[in-house]
């Protein structure tokens, strides 16, 4: 699933290509993904310009001057720009299309149908999906005195309690993995024994791991014209996620890999405490 630097490379990939320019059609050639697209929703973007492409957590908003498309990728769901004059040959999963006046076209693709594609009229912080989100991790919002705060009494493991999209948006696994290596901490302590000198600590690295991965999603695909739309993780930077039993590289251990919350969880025995 893209996590949130994806999804926010994607957003910059994107928004260059289609903001400020006038939707002339949409195009649903499948409308049952995760919820069924509206059926109300072509005659509604005709004519409308995108003001802006934004992010919220997981979410790509598509503002126009009365509301929000609101865009999630889902399990496999890519975007990517067709510029005038380019012929794409239509996928399988090629599900929707929003072309525009000067003939860009932005092309949605989801084979496992498990992303979305909604209208949210302003304010869209009032969407059910989008109301009880968190805050940013690169936003002045998120710091150790909220995560303090909110962990008081929790037993879950502090991992589970980082990727709660409530507690804050889009520290997705591998970001969890990754920045509680860096922090030191290890991923079943329970929430509510962190004390805030370590979660001072553990939210510094998750804005710098997170800053990390945006910089390399940009780096390493700068151009969502004519390729598949999907930003590649970056796979050489990880120190713990994917290398379980492969040496820590501070202090050789092998890494160890457990199961929290169904998900894959990789960490150092030695570093992580």
């Amino acid at each position: 699933m893209p996590e949130l630097p994806e999804v926010e490379t994607t957003r910059r990939g994107i928004e260059p290509h289609i903001a400020r320019k006038r939707i002339t059609k949409m195009v649903v050639r499948e409308r049952r993904l995760r919820w069924p697209i509206p059926k109300a929703l072509e005659a509604q973007l005709a004519g409308q310009t995108v003001d802006s492409v934004e992010r919220r957590g997981k979410y790509l908003l598509l503002r126009i001057n009365t509301g929000s498309l609101i865009v999630h990728l889902g399990m496999s769901g890519s975007l990517r720009v067709l510029e005038p004059g380019t012929q794409q040959p239509l996928k399988k999963h090629d599900h929707v299309e929003l072309v525009f006046d000067d003939d860009t076209v932005l092309r949605y693709h989801d084979p496992r149908r498990f992303g979305c594609i909604l209208w949210q009229e302003d304010p869209v912080s009032g969407h059910p999906l989008i109301e009880s989100l968190g805050p940013e991790p690169l936003s002045a919002d998120f710091n150790a005195r909220l995560l303090f705060a909110r962990s008081r009494g929790r037993k879950a493991p502090i991992k589970t309690f980082i990727m709660d999209s409530k507690v804050v948006v889009g520290v997705g696994n591998i970001y969890a993995n990754e920045a509680l290596f860096f922090a030191g901490i290890n991923p079943q302590r329970a929430a509510g024994k962190v004390s805030l000198a370590r979660y001072e600590k553990l939210v510094e690295c998750i804005k710098r791991v997170l800053a990390r991965a945006i910089e390399v999603g940009g780096t390493t695909l700068r151009d969502f014209t004519g390729s598949d739309g999907k930003p590649g993780y970056f796979a050489q930077s990880l120190q713990v996620y994917g290398r379980a039993e492969q040496p820590c590289n501070h202090c050789k251990a092998p890494l160890k890999e457990i199961r929290l919350g169904q998900r894959s969880t990789v960490y150092c025995t030695r570093c992580q405490r």
